[in-house]
């Protein structure tokens, strides 16, 4: 099995995300099914079936995580020293040349890209375009929308 790249703040948050599947929700659920059992018939118990469909999310979603976070390939980007080159877990400034608006972007794995949180997917177009690239670099993405240029500002290993 291939090693997943993830920033320890994702590992964490999955780890915590973990935690409470099995202590908090599993636990939760087995409470219910037994409930709804209590209830006699279970072939008309909508309780029952709801419980039962939840706890198979619950048992799906464990064993990716588990899954995940075994594969994973945690780095924790304070420790990086990639001598100002882009890489993975790094967050990169950047100016885009046809509107000067300045914007800033943590690479990051899939699971963890969030664009409200300015973290890009290592995998999304304008990642794969700045990946190896330095400071002062203008580097072309293509876009949904089309090709734009940045111009890599600065690059942080935070």
């Amino acid at each position: 099995m291939s090693t997943v790249p993830i920033t320890k703040r994702g590992a964490e948050m999955m780890k915590e995300e973990l935690q409470r599947l099995k202590h908090v929700e599993r636990p939760a659920v087995i409470n219910a099914i037994a409930e709804a059992r209590a209830q006699g018939d279970l072939s008309e118990n909508a309780e029952y079936d709801a419980a039962k469909e939840k706890q198979s999310f619950i048992e799906g979603r464990i064993a990716e995580l588990e899954g995940k976070l075994g594969a994973a390939q945690i780095i924790d980007p304070a420790t990086l020293d990639a001598e100002g080159r882009v890489v993975f877990a790094s967050t990169v400034y950047l100016e885009d040349l046809e509107n000067s608006q300045k914007v800033q972007y943590q690479i990051v794995g899939e699971d963890e890209a969030d664009l409200k949180e300015l973290k890009i997917s290592v995998t999304s177009p304008i990642a794969r375009a700045l990946i190896g690239k330095y400071a002062g670099d203008v580097v072309e993405v293509n876009a949904p929308s089309g090709p734009r240029e940045y111009e890599i500002l600065e690059v942080k290993y935070l």
